[in-house]
């Protein structure tokens, strides 16, 4: 079995804009992965890194060999060790892809050649739903909607500004300061979504590496007694001193790694323990076996793995592969509430299966999900052909 060919779709559908790779076989056998780059600006750049990624190494090869493709990538791109954003996002779309054919050729689902699994199902977390919230009394009204639906876990964004920024729902903080009336407003969100939730229901709380390392422990430590799950990000991922610095001043778990590629990329998080939960994305690290590298490595750490999702139901399905084989998963990252038509990018999508914060498993071969081509069709980026 060789690769003949491939497409690579930009899709934009509300508000997200997944990067998609189609591969093709001589047998007829085909897969799908996803570039991790589906929000914040790169979305193009990821695009002409797999096209690149395709041309240069993968068209031609036998698909089943994903590691030795995978080691080609890495080896001869140049730029991929030390890399980031954007070469790994590109890795990880090739090599999910890979195990997807790999899967349907011999009609096992991924997590099958992957150890095996642990579990039918994975409790889930649900993300995405106070984006639009502009007052205390929303997010307080719309997390305790969340609950009802059957969530028992939920994550949101307390530093957000209540307007929609230029790359997103939300705004991001600039030049990582915020003044008192902002440090106030994210203590008291996050005490009027306790309040509305109850002390039963995990709660999740996303710095997205805004802050000084001193302004984060100060807003952690105010933050201590709502009983957090996690605290996500509060400094930059890759400044472990200062990610140390806060874990050891802030008497709430720690998690880090959707912005941290490859197992080289959370190797001095791990040796320094400056977080507790680890959150690697498999769009983003390089890939599905290199996310379950970073996952054994964070085992002989004694942390606990939450795979990092937020784009496409072929993520999410991607995701769920490797949460059936993950033996120190603690919960996965959903984002439940998207349009129809964002569900509409693949035959049926994971997350319209959720029932009371778990969602199955799916033992179809390869990664369970098709692609819709009436849907994605209309954004075809590039094709790419064996000469």
């Amino acid at each position: 079995m060789r690769i003949t060919r491939a497409k690579i779709y930009r899709v934009d559908i509300g508000g997200r804009r997944p990067v998609l790779l189609e591969l093709f076989t001589d047998q007829g056998c085909t897969g799908i992965g996803e570039a991790a780059v589906a929000y914040g600006v790169g979305n193009t750049a990821a695009a002409g890194m797999i096209q690149d990624l395709v041309e240069a190494l993968v068209l031609g090869k036998d698909p089943f060999n994903i590691e030795a493709i995978w080691h080609d990538m890495y080896d001869h791109t140049f730029w991929a060790k030390g890399g980031g954003s954007i070469v790994f996002p590109a890795m990880s779309a090739v090599e999910t892809a890979l195990w997807d054919i790999k899967g349907k050729a011999l009609g096992v689902p991924v997590y099958e050649m992957l150890g095996g699994k642990f579990r039918d199902k994975v409790r889930v977390y649900a993300n995405g739903w106070s984006f639009h919230c502009r007052r205390l009394e929303d997010y307080a009204r719309e997390a305790e909607q969340v609950v009802k639906q059957g969530y028992t876990a939920l994550k949101f964004y307390p530093l957000a500004r209540p307007d929609a920024g230029p790359h997103g729902n939300i705004r991001h903080v600039s030049l990582r300061s915020i003044d008192r009336a902002g440090e106030k407003w994210a203590v008291e969100s996050v005490k009027a979504i306790r309040d509305a939730i109850g002390p039963e229901i995990d709660l999740m709380v996303d710095l997205s590496a805004e802050l000084t390392t001193d302004v984060a422990i100060r807003l952690g430590r105010q933050l201590e007694e709502f009983g957090l799950y996690f605290l996500e990000e509060p400094v930059d991922p890759f400044d472990v001193e200062a990610l140390k610095k806060v874990s050891e001043h802030v008497n709430i778990p720690i998690g880090v790694g959707e912005r941290l590629y490859s197992r080289y990329g959370f190797r001095r998080v791990l040796e320094s323990h400056a977080a507790d939960i680890i959150q690697p994305d498999p769009g983003g690290v390089g890939g599905l076996l290199e996310t379950k590298y970073i996952a054994a490595m964070a085992e002989t750490y004694c942390m606990r793995v939450q795979l990092h999702t937020c784009a496409s139901p072929v993520a999410t399905a991607a995701a769920l592969q490797l949460d059936a084989c993950l033996p120190n998963l603690a919960i996965q990252e959903i984002y439940p509430f998207r349009i129809p038509e964002h569900w509409g990018i693949v035959d049926h999508a994971p997350e319209l299966d959720i029932r009371d914060s778990y969602l199955p498993i799916s033992s179809r071969p390869g990664l369970g999900v098709e692609l819709n081509q009436k849907t994605i069709g209309p954004f075809l980026w590039a094709e790419c052909k064996r000469l």
